[in-house]
């Protein structure tokens, strides 16, 4: 049976990370073998169509290309995806907006804001990066257990224990949050060299991890990126 993916963002062809998400849905598939749909809905939509969104598609991807039109209702999308067990995979804003969720309606922070839309907001829990990563690939070290006796779903995918990627943002998790959120349950399973997180999953879902840099970008037909690959994997 066919699947379909929802990829949630601003679409811009002229943007390279998300010509790269199209195409490396289409190297996962092919490598997979399974027939798999994509389309991209823009925020300003998610509201006024949400429940044939949440019924349509079998996973969502949070795009990068922030900030979205509608941050609210990415949040709220977010929320359904992650309560109703969808798989989902958010990378650089998708990252972002999925913390943000997280901190919102797991840790009970209701004020959690994004210095992208809010920069003075009083609990920024994603904030500007000290030094920009846009256009950067840099090491992640991978982390192989995500609790007691379980293996992180993202170390098995990599099965690595370090990985080199490329990123295109310039806002990220505030380390002030960062044992908070893990601690609650959204596991930071991949780290830069100062130990701040860069790949998070929630290890009870079946597929809801996010990452702050662009996997898709080094995903090629001979070798899909192993977290696209993934994803597909439990749609």
């Amino acid at each position: 049976m066919k699947k379909t993916i929802g990829i949630i963002g601003e679409y811009n062809p002229n943007f390279p990370p998300h010509a790269a998400t199209n195409e490396a849905i289409q190297h996962a598939a092919k490598q997979l073998d399974v027939a798999v749909d994509f389309e991209w809905v823009s925020t300003e939509n998610i509201l006024s169509d949400f429940e044939s969104l949440v019924t349509k598609y079998n996973g969502f991807w949070i795009a990068p290309g922030s900030p979205y039109k509608n941050m609210e209702a990415t949040l709220e999308l977010i929320q359904y995806a992650r309560l109703h067990n969808i798989p989902t995979l958010g990378t650089c804003g998708g990252f972002q907006h999925m913390v943000i969720e997280f901190a919102r309606n797991v840790l009970g922070i209701t004020d959690a804001e994004h210095a992208e839309y809010d920069p003075y907001a009083s609990r920024l829990v994603v904030n500007h990066l000290t030094c920009s990563l846009a256009g950067q690939t840099l090491k992640i070290s991978l982390k192989s257990e995500v609790l007691p006796q379980q293996k992180s779903l993202v170390y098995q995918l990599y099965n690595e224990t370090e990985a080199i990627e490329k990123y295109y943002c310039n806002f990220g998790l505030n380390p002030a949050y960062q044992v908070q959120l893990h601690q609650a349950g959204f596991k930071v399973v991949g780290t830069d060299e100062t130990d701040e997180a860069r790949i998070m999953e929630l290890p009870a879902h079946r597929f809801f991890v996010a990452t702050l840099f662009v996997p898709q970008n080094s995903s090629t037909f001979e070798k899909p990126h192993p977290l696209v690959s993934g994803f597909l994997s439990k749609l």
